[in-house]
């Protein structure tokens, strides 16, 4: 049998769609569900293919036809944030870029300083914040959870709403087209196990929402007064100069 070109397509794609599962199992802190899947598609595979039991494979390919479906039903929240990241990588193609900027307008030079000034202001004196920076994607649904600002991305504002005794100190600020839209909103909570103990409620939030978006999450920590980024599904601390261009790249 003659190995080509298509054959190596089909493995190279079988590899990566087995990477990706892993993944996504492991971020869920589900990755022994991983290899038991694995298990059983060699076990249908030798009794489908090797030995030919046709009573079995078809037991063997009813249960895992069952089985699809209740893992796509299980993962749904870890499968819709897998196909949501590749929808953004898409939509921040140039030529979508461009065109949605038109639109909706970015962040100006001024404002990107306004917001990284009012983070080194609350994290000198180690105050709470967490900060969305909203990106092609529609954050509708979480700007609801919370209370309408409509205001000018100033540093004052931003720290006022985040001054300890404020009552819009709680949840996220929402930044969408160079305006501060909602303060106190609700954001998803990352289920990602590997996510560092350090870590509070304020960076899963934060985390949680880039796994399920394209837009850029800024958190000020309260206990360390130490700045972090979150972003296509990752978050990392950061000094004053990196957010600063993380914030330049989303002109």
């Amino acid at each position: 049998m003659f190995f080509g070109f298509k054959d190596l397509v089909d493995i190279l794609l079988v590899a990566l769609l087995l990477y990706e599962a892993f993944r996504i199992l492991r971020m869920s802190g589900a990755v022994n569900l991983f290899w038991g899947i694995l298990a059983y598609v060699g076990v249908w595979f030798l009794v489908s293919f090797i030995f030919r039991l046709e009573l079995t494979g078809a037991i063997f390919n009813f249960i895992g036809s069952a089985g699809a479906v209740a893992l796509v039903v299980i993962f749904q929240e870890e499968i819709r944030g897998m196909f949501s990241r590749i929808g953004s990588r898409m939509s921040s193609a140039p030529l979508m870029r461009f065109h949605q900027a038109k639109e909706k307008g970015w962040l100006t030079d001024e404002q990107i300083r306004q917001i990284v000034l009012a983070c080194e202001h609350m994290a000198d004196n180690k105050v709470g914040a967490l900060i969305v920076i909203a990106a092609e994607q529609e954050l509708d649904e979480y700007e609801q959870t919370g209370e309408k600002v409509n205001a000018d991305v100033s540093a004052p504002v931003i720290e006022a709403i985040f001054f300890k005794n404020a009552p819009l100190h709680d949840g996220a600020l929402i930044v969408r087209g160079g305006r501060l839209e909602a303060a106190a909103c609700i954001l998803p909570v990352s289920k990602n196990r590997r996510i560092p103990k350090h870590y509070g409620l304020r960076h899963r939030a934060a985390l949680g929402l880039a796994e399920k978006s394209d837009a850029l999450c800024i958190v000020v920590s309260e206990e360390t007064g130490k700045i972090s980024i979150a972003q296509d599904g990752k978050i990392a601390t950061v000094k004053a100069s990196v957010l600063t261009e993380r914030l330049q790249q989303k002109q």
